[in-house]
């Protein structure tokens, strides 16, 4: 019916037959109507650029464990001495020296390390810890960006 009426006055007033055009009420109607889908879409965008630096800090953060278990693939199992330039070495993307791309490794030692990667999204931090043989995935903010709060306390491995 609004459709009909709308089409109607559109043509009369196209082909000049009367001076037909859109009352006040039609016109708020329309605005209400774009306010609405404003108010849905735009906070739906802006979740969804976080999620995707947080995927970008997560990307970071497997990379750097990938160069350090090559390292310590290639010396025995140990993790002893997989300094920033010999990461560099094994993946060269990384750039962990002055702490670029917020990526920092700590010290190793032979059962174990850290490694950080902080998101855009302050203030996110991504971290997979192995000590021994476990390995667990973290985030500081549970429930915001790519850190979920379903219960796993989170553990973004999933």
């Amino acid at each position: 019916m609004f459709i009909q009426n709308l089409r109607a006055k559109m043509s009369a007033r196209l082909s000049g037959d009367r001076e037909a055009g859109f009352t006040l009420i039609e016109l708020l109607v329309v605005m209400l109507i774009l306010g609405i889908l404003a108010a849905i879409a735009i906070p739906a965008f802006f979740n969804q650029r976080d999620k995707g630096t947080d995927a970008q800090a997560k990307a970071a953060a497997r990379t750097a464990q990938t160069a350090i278990e090559t390292f310590a693939t290639e010396h025995g199992g140990d993790y002893t001495g997989a300094d920033d330039a010999a990461l560099q070495a094994i993946e060269p993307v990384l750039a962990l020296e002055g702490e670029q791309n917020g990526i920092t490794v700590t010290e190793p030692d032979a059962t174990g390390y850290t490694v950080t990667a902080e998101s855009g999204n302050e203030p996110n931090t991504f971290s997979i810890e192995r000590n021994g043989g476990a390995v667990s995935f973290t985030c500081t903010e549970l429930g915001n960006g790519g850190c979920p709060n379903d219960g796993a306390e989170g553990d973004w491995s999933k």
